[in-house]
């Protein structure tokens, strides 16, 4: 039976619901130590496109790509419980501040790395920037083809995928040749629960700099338990280009920052009384609200 190599590109992000007047750095990127950081909402879409492909292909492979702080080893862990195979964490200080542009560039390097890929799916954008750029933007670097606004892939063949694209005004079927890049809507379905037996097997996976800061002793268990390592690359282990990472690689610029707080506005409560709704009704049209 045919096995596909997938890699899923995944990122933490903050809480978007939960955003306070520290939010922000003066330099106009997000403080993130200050905001609860979750596994970004349509990416969780995508994981379960791939989740899909591999029941119907069990010898397919999938593997979690996330950039980020240590921290962000929480969503590989997440994927993990819901049947991912594996992941990699993409971390340095040298990605600190990256834009979309820097972000692509170094994702993309870390997927050359990573040799033969079948199949790259993201999220369509992520909830802190909502720039739906990184996606497209890693095709582009890679030379690779590209599907966005993926709401269901329908068929897959050794040559081919076939899926059903959301789009504003209705719905389109395309087809697209192997190897490609798909980026998943929100209107996807939402990916299945965490498995119990896997929250048991891959509770204790851990990056080399997590069992490092728990003094764990490691050596013992993750040689009899390779799966259990998650992998951890900084920007020694992909080749780049210093002066395309981090803030001076990324050219998009935050002029300012403003905190819009949302007034609570004066109500009417009427009762169910038809003198009452047409009451309201002549109100609503006066002031052109309707009408």
């Amino acid at each position: 039976m045919k096995a596909y190599n997938i890699i899923v590109l995944a990122k933490q992000v903050p809480d978007t619901r939960n955003v306070g007047k520290d939010a922000m750095k003066a330099d106009g990127t997000i403080n993130r130590a200050v905001l609860p950081a979750i596994f970004n909402p349509e990416d969780l879409n995508a994981l379960e496109q791939a989740l899909r492909i591999k029941d119907q292909f069990p010898k397919s492979k999938i593997n979690i790509l996330t950039m980020g702080p240590g921290r962000a080893a929480d969503i590989i862990r997440e994927g993990l419980y819901r049947g991912a195979d594996g992941g990699i964490l993409l971390t340095d200080r040298a990605f600190a501040g990256s834009d979309t542009l820097a972000t692509s560039y170094a994702i993309g390097q870390a997927l050359k790395k990573m040799g033969k890929i079948d199949m790259i799916i993201a999220g369509r954008q992520a909830i802190d920037g909502d720039t739906a750029q990184v996606g497209p933007q890693v095709a582009e670097k890679l030379g690779m083809l590209q599907i966005t606004y993926v709401e269901e892939v329908v068929e897959v063949t050794d040559k081919t995928v076939t899926v059903k694209r959301r789009l504003e005004n209705g719905v389109e079927t395309a087809k697209c040749p192997l190897p490609l890049v798909m980026t998943v809507n929100g209107s996807a379905p939402d990916c299945r629960a965490r498995n119990a037996k896997r929250i048991m097997k891959f509770k204790k996976a851990r990056t080399v700099t997590e069992l490092q800061k728990e003094n764990e002793d490691y050596t013992a268990l993750y040689n009899e338990h390779p799966d259990l390592m998650i992998q951890e690359w900084t920007v020694n282990d992909i080749e780049t280009d210093a002066s395309q990472l981090g803030l001076t690689g990324s050219p998009t610029k935050v002029k300012t920052v403003e905190n819009v707080v949302l007034q609570a506005k004066d109500s009417k409560v009427i009762s169910a009384a038809d003198e009452e709704i047409e009451a309201m009704m002549v109100e609503l049209i006066k002031s052109h609200t309707i009408g």
